[in-house]
């Protein structure tokens, strides 16, 4: 499920309109309406765990989106590998929802993402089976 349907069933189950709960969470009426269309996510951590704290909800839970990985991650991973994957997500997005931060300084973290995966596959080669 994507942040913005988790949001809106949440605030829903808990009887809340969208104005009430940006009340509760300190941003406007049109950002939780945003948010709950998929059109934006919030821009600080703070509003994140606002947000879960009002819906009842761990942060991490709400912040991750079930289709982003495939579910195979976890045979590939173990749990533990799973959970890291989906925070290292969470993270990456809240960096590139931060209006501060610029678009060549999200490049360059693209780039650096890249460039690891790039390495990690060599490497990976290169091992004695």
């Amino acid at each position: 499920m994507k942040f913005g349907e988790k949001v809106r069933k949440l605030r829903r189950e808990r009887k809340l309109t969208q104005s009430e709960l940006a009340a509760k969470i300190g941003v406007s009426g049109r950002s939780v309406a945003s948010y709950e269309a998929g059109i934006s996510y919030p821009r600080y951590r703070e509003t994140y765990d606002a947000l879960a704290a009002v819906l009842g909800v761990d942060v991490n839970d709400l912040r991750r989106e079930d289709e982003e990985l495939p579910e195979d991650v976890s045979q590939w991973f173990g749990s533990p590998g799973q959970r890291r994957a989906y925070a290292i997500l969470a993270e990456v997005r809240l960096f590139f929802a931060d209006e501060e931060i610029s678009f060549v300084d999200k490049l360059a973290l693209l780039t650096e993402i890249q460039l690891l995966f790039l390495d990690s596959v060599r490497r990976k080669k290169r091992r004695p089976r």
